[in-house]
């Protein structure tokens, strides 16, 4: 089957979450979504926090997802977990340094060149606003992607959680942390949860972008009242809801001619969040991709 590749050479993957509703109720298991990514054609999977079967080693159970990756004849791209370093939620920060480092072995099991990990979820109350933030978690930040350096991996932070959403605290993070190995997972359509243009926003962070989710939502006003199931809201209090890549409001070609415009010529992953059926949306939205990098 032909793969996904854009005639830009920029690589096109899916990110495991997009299955999440089939994970969750049992019909796949993660190495199934291995198999029905290969199947569809993708060049590559980014995994989100793997756990392995009862009795078995998280490592031996990476090395296992990476061979089955590599006879499916695709790439693991990255490996994503969850992390807090201002309220970690067991001990404290320098506990978080540690379990993230775990975490980075995991990575370095699976054979994926970059770990995506969160920074913070803000403050509980009015301690603090997130430059005080960046001041607290940028030196947390640095020993990961120190560590993560001395094992061919580069970090990354993603545009999500309100908090360290808006593309100009993105970049701030970034340039708080100072370290060519650190830089950011740009979600073109997550700007939206903080009401911010998605294309101006990708314009901004483009050049510390190591890896891109492609990804779309679907709108309402703040001004309506949800809609319900599946919609959530954004810090302003408008209305979304994920949808297939292409079906929403995202401008997702403009924000890859901005990325491409700025140099990037990295991976680019589907990340579906919504109702419709997973499989369907995959297809959907590598079809769009292949098109609209041939265009970049």
């Amino acid at each position: 089957m032909t793969k996904g590749k854009g005639e830009t050479g920029m690589k096109i993957g899916i990110s495991s979450y997009s299955y999440n509703s089939l994970v969750t109720d049992g019909s796949m298991s993660l190495p199934d979504v291995i198999d029905s990514v290969a199947e569809a054609g993708f060049d590559q999977i980014e995994l989100v926090g793997i756990t392995p079967p009862a009795g078995t080693d998280v490592i031996r159970y990476a090395e296992t997802l990476r061979s089955r990756a590599i006879g499916k004849g695709i790439e693991i791209s990255a490996y994503t977990v969850g992390a807090d370093f201002l309220h970690p939620e067991n001990g404290g920060p320098e506990d978080e340094v540690d379990r993230i480092k775990r975490c980075l072995d995991v990575a370095a099991a699976l054979g994926a060149p970059k770990l995506r990990h969160d920074a913070a979820w803000g403050f509980s109350e009015r301690q603090g606003n997130y430059r005080e933030a960046l001041d607290i978690i940028s030196p947390h930040l640095l020993a990961v992607t120190e560590y993560a350096q001395s094992l061919g991996i580069k970090t990354m932070c993603e545009n999500h959680g309100y908090f360290m959403q808006d593309s100009y605290r993105m970049e701030r993070l970034v340039r708080k942390v100072n370290h060519p190995n650190f830089g950011l997972l740009v979600d073109i359509g997550n700007f939206l949860c903080a009401d911010e243009s998605p294309v101006s926003a990708v314009g901004r962070v483009a050049p510390y972008a190591f890896h891109v989710h492609a990804k779309d939502f679907l709108f309402k006003s703040g001004a309506e009242i949800s809609p319900g199931d599946g919609w959530f809201p954004t810090r302003c209090g408008n209305h979304l809801r994920g949808t297939v890549l292409g079906h929403g409001i995202v401008p997702v070609s403009q924000c890859l001619q901005t990325l491409r415009t700025s140099g990037y010529d990295g991976d680019v992953s589907v990340e579906f969040e919504g109702l419709e059926s997973p499989r369907f949306a995959a297809k959907a939205g590598l079809a769009l991709l292949r098109r609209l990098l041939k265009d970049c």
